[in-house]
């Protein structure tokens, strides 16, 4: 099996991260000793900002009844495959989207009917949707999938398997990678926040992922309520054993000078993990912002970056790149009743985000993008529906070019045998992407900033795409969904 090699990055992540102490205990962000400066070129404008937001839905979003067909014929096709989890075409009505350009050969699609935030975020012109979008190495039919010649089409690696797919999705490797396109994008941005304010340029609200590690930046963490804390030392935090003063000889003890190089190494990595603790609280102090979900930990997360990216000249930063997360999308069964409440949640959190955006005026400065392990089957296996490939996913901001549809609808259709007239299912209705996440990225990378040169460094599989594949379909590096 053909894998990706991740060497390009590897080696300059192993030889930059070498002389940095490695383990900086359990109370503090993952890897907040690095800050290093990146040697990219400047961005923008003096005093302008930019980020990005990815929003992942753990387990494999089922992509079917997230995005429904509701034209006559292919709601049709689309009742009969998938049996009694299909909703009802009579409920599709008010998510119906209308782009400002129709799709061809009739094709309609209607949001599940919980997402009505995201449904009128579509129709004021702030959302986009990007059809059949998955990991690929190189454009691939159907019959080249179902062939032996690996060497010239090779398929990613570890398809339909969880932690490798979602590593895939985040690092184009499986599971393993420690290098993500988020961080190496961060990597390009650490120029732009120079000085203190680089160690915020990746920052996850969702724990560890490898989405956010790059060459140099690596994420810092903060949690819904604000900042990890080091409680013995933390600036924000009460006294050590009811006295001031054993916190303050604690402090003293944990961020003075020492003469053995590993002490003094841990005692500075405490002493930045204290500042950057500090100035955390300081910028999402005046921020603790309303109209967010109540009971809706997305919503919560999203909160948090609403109120970093509030706090950004607190924090020193010009570009930013954020990770939140969503899980239970795992739906081998029950998708009739649990699916419409989390793609409900998905929609009010992204809904209320967009909102704080555009209230600060920086709704085309933030662009928020959803991804997931995998879709799933179009085929039910009773009340689920089982891992899948491609899926379809949805790109938010001012920044926008909303109210349409990229990529290529696909057929309805299972997929199982050589007389279905279809070329993107590989069995069971699972979908053969027509986008790659090389592509997806990218085009949220050149908006973000990124010189094209330096696309192909960030995403190793995005040198085969950029022309239209003997298919018919066309792999443009660039999707088009960005200003």
């Amino acid at each position: 099996m053909h894998l990706i090699n991740p060497a390009e990055h590897t080696r300059r992540a192993f030889l930059r991260r070498a002389g940095h102490l490695a383990m900086a205990g359990t109370a503090m962000p993952f890897a907040i000793n690095l800050a290093a400066m990146g040697e990219a070129a400047a961005q923008g404008a003096p005093g302008d900002y930019k980020a990005l937001v990815c929003v992942f839905l753990y387990g494999g979003n089922d992509y079917a009844n997230t995005l429904v067909n509701c034209d006559g014929v292919n709601y049709g096709k689309y009742n009969t495959i998938r049996g009694a989890i299909a909703l009802p075409l009579g409920g599709l009505a008010a998510t119906e989207l209308s782009p400002t350009v129709p799709l061809a050969n009739g094709f309609k699609y209607a949001l599940n009917p919980a997402m009505t935030g995201l449904s009128t975020l579509f129709g004021e012109g702030s959302m986009a949707v990007q059809l059949n979008v998955g990991p690929l190495i190189k454009p691939l039919t159907r019959a080249q999938f179902n062939g032996n010649n690996r060497k010239d089409f090779p398929i990613p690696p570890k398809l339909f398997s969880h932690n490798d797919q979602q590593s895939v999705w985040q690092s184009s490797s499986p599971e393993g990678s420690t290098i993500g396109w988020g961080g190496n994008i961060g990597d390009i941005a650490l120029s732009q926040n120079a000085g203190p304010g680089a160690l915020f340029t990746c920052i996850s609200v969702s724990g560890n992922t490898v989405f956010l590690s790059g060459d140099e930046a690596l994420q810092y963490q903060v949690g819904t309520g604000g900042a990890v804390r080091i409680e013995s030392v933390s600036t924000a935090s009460g006294n050590v054993y009811g006295s001031s003063s054993v916190k303050a000889a604690m402090r003293e003890l944990a961020q003075q000078a020492r003469g053995h190089t590993l002490e003094n190494e841990y005692n500075k990595v405490t002493k930045r993990a204290t500042d950057a603790e500090g100035k955390v609280t300081i910028a999402i102090k005046a921020n603790d912002l309303t109209g967010f979900p109540a009971t809706n930990n997305l919503g919560d997360q999203l909160k948090m970056v609403a109120r970093l990216i509030r706090g950004r000249a607190d924090l020193g930063v010009k570009r930013q790149v954020f990770f939140v997360s969503m899980g239970g999308f795992d739906l081998h069964d029950d998708i009739d009743t649990k699916q419409g409440d989390l793609m409900g949640r998905v929609s009010s959190a992204m809904t209320a985000f967009q909102r704080q955006m555009e209230s600060a005026g920086l709704a085309k400065s933030v662009t928020a993008f959803t991804a997931s392990d995998f879709g799933r089957t179009l085929s039910s296996n009773g009340n689920g529906s089982d891992h899948g490939w491609g899926s379809h996913h949805f790109v938010v901001g001012g920044a926008v070019k909303g109210k349409a549809l990229y990529g290529t609808p696909p057929p309805v259709s299972v997929g199982n045998t050589s007389a279905d007239d279809d070329q993107w299912h590989v069995g069971q209705g699972r979908l053969l992407p027509t986008t790659s996440v090389d592509q997806y990225a990218a085009t949220l990378a050149r908006w973000f900033g990124v010189p094209d040169a330096d696309l192909n460094a960030i995403l190793p599989n995005l040198k085969n795409f950029g022309l239209t594949a003997p298919s018919g379909i066309a792999y443009p590096r660039d999707v088009g969904f960005m200003e």
